[in-house]
């Protein structure tokens, strides 16, 4: 059997998480021979895990495949429904083994470990069933997500291309256990460190040399499966932060030995994992001054990236845009359902006046949200379907939701109704922006972009403006998450959390 369900969960988020989120047309879950066929032959965990199957000759149950976009804890209703559906399924028929493509940072209303929830549920009907799971590199590691699964593999990289890549490894390994050809057996174990987002690009010390070196162990046949987990940094629990898991065969020393070499060398790079963003006003008249470039120079609005679960709808960055007159910018995007509705009432070619964003409320940040008024011409009106054939998103069909661009006469502004992340070209081409003729691209992404809009950049310029994605962690209120936690605290020592375990 195969199933995915997959959410990144922000605490400090205001973005509610309803069963509608994980639906892709908003009102039902995609299951069955539906969710093979739209999978099959994509680059996500699911289709990695439909390919494996497939060529091992097996048959396939998928009872559920559901994500929904970074938000707030999810509904528990919802997750009671989706969790049900692969129950259910387990308890209907016999499996030889169960392939689950998670995130590994899911809370539930009433779980603070959503996926240790289901996995405990999972053994409840079936507790000798094989159970492989392919997890986010931004998985914040609880003991049962480990200790319930036979094979636990994350991804070796941010931008994340390699998700099919990590359930292929993931799957073969559950494969040959079935087979009897290898007895995985697991270690892993924790820091007290919460890597900040903005450094851990797999481009740059110090996560590139750490996922490299695990990658390598697999390669040279020492870890069947070696993964650095540099944990989501937005979510208020207790085990938030950095773990490392290994996957050998047979070998619980030698799995142990590299779950404290990795934890070790993350640990002496702390630092290097900090992030310290210059001021918002400054970075943009760095960016007016590069006038003469090769190419767009990237603005990265990431303190409001909807893709670690930012409200999408935040005007700092584009207020200061348009403030020091930066010429030819697109600007992807604001989501603002209303604002869409008022530019397709206009019609192409109208001029039109609005107040855009400034629609939800950071009560996280306890700071004001304004709206941004913008006056310019309806551009482009769009329904907002992407067919992606980015690395990271190969095959899958994508929504924004109603789309329409504002063109100001110097900033072109995009307007979505659904939070979504803008990482590849094609989102822009879909709405009549191309990337590489634009003096300026404003993009609310933190690195998913670098993947395919990466290679266009002639310069890049983070841009800290406003968001429950924020840089400082002193605005957010950590009260679950274990302390001593460096950099929150600068006494935080290597072996100041408990979390460690060894399964076979």
């Amino acid at each position: 059997m195969i199933a995915g369900l997959l959410h990144e969960t922000n605490t400090f988020s205001p973005v509610e998480t309803p069963l509608a989120r994980f639906c892709p047309n908003g009102r039902e879950l995609l299951r069955g021979e539906e969710a093979i066929r739209r999978y099959r032959g994509t680059e996500s965990c699911v289709g990695g895990f439909i390919e494996v199957a497939e060529a091992a000759n097996a048959e396939i149950e998928l009872p559920l495949a559901a994500h929904a976009p970074p938000s707030a804890p999810v509904n528990r209703d919802a997750f009671e429904t989706m969790s049900a559906m692969i129950i259910d399924c387990l308890e209907a028929s016999h499996f030889d083994g169960l392939l689950l493509a998670l995130h590994g940072a899911m809370v539930v209303d009433g779980f603070d470990d959503g996926e240790g929830e289901l996995l405990r549920r999972i053994r409840a009907v079936r507790p000798d069933v094989p159970i492989a799971t392919a997890l986010d590199m931004h998985a914040n590691i609880f003991p049962a997500t480990v200790e319930l699964a036979d094979v636990t593999s994350g991804y070796h990289l941010y931008p994340h291309t390699d998700m099919a890549e990590t359930a292929r490894r993931a799957g073969s390994i559950l494969l040959d256990k079935i087979a009897g050809k290898v007895v995985p057996t697991v270690a892993w174990g924790s820091v007290p460190m919460l890597p900040h987002t903005m450094r851990q690009g797999t481009h740059e010390w110090p996560n590139r040399e750490l996922q490299g070196l695990a990658a390598s162990w697999e390669t040279e046949g020492r870890a069947l499966s070696a993964s650095v987990f540099t944990g989501f940094n937005l979510a208020d629990v207790s085990h938030a932060g950095l773990s490392a898991v290994v996957v050998t065969d047979g070998d619980q020393a030698a799995a142990q030995a590299m779950v404290e070499d990795l934890l070790d060398r993350a640990w002496a790079a702390r630092d290097d994992f900090r992030y310290v963003p210059e001021p918002l006003a400054e970075s943009i008249a760095r960016a007016k001054q590069m006038t003469d470039l090769d190419g767009p120079v990237f603005l990265i609005d990431h303190y409001d990236n909807s893709a670690s679960g930012g409200t999408m709808d935040t005007t700092a960055v584009l207020a200061e845009i348009l403030r020091q007159e930066l010429q030819d910018v697109a600007f992807f995007g604001l989501c603002d359902p209303a604002a869409v509705e008022a530019a397709i009432q206009a019609g192409v070619g109208a001029k039109i006046e609005l107040e855009v964003g400034g629609r939800a409320s950071l009560p996280s940040l306890n700071a004001p949200n304004p709206p941004l008024k913008i006056r310019g011409t309806v551009r482009t009106l769009s329904d907002g379907l992407v067919a992606s054939r980015t690395k990271a998103s190969f095959g899958v069909t994508m929504s924004m939701g109603k789309a329409a661009v504002i063109d100001t006469g110097r900033v072109e502004v995009v307007l979505v109704s659904k939070q979504i992340e803008p990482f590849s070209i094609d989102m822009l081409t879909a709405v009549g922006i191309d990337p590489r003729r634009r003096r300026y691209v404003a993009i609310k992404s933190r690195h998913h972009w670098r993947a395919d809009l990466g290679p266009l950049a002639a310069a890049i310029i983070d841009c800290a403006g406003l968001g429950v994605c924020t840089s400082d962690y002193t605005q957010l209120k950590f009260q679950k998450l274990q302390r001593p936690t460096y950099p929150l605290d600068a006494d935080a020592r290597r072996d100041g959390r408990s979390a460690a375990g060894a399964t076979a």
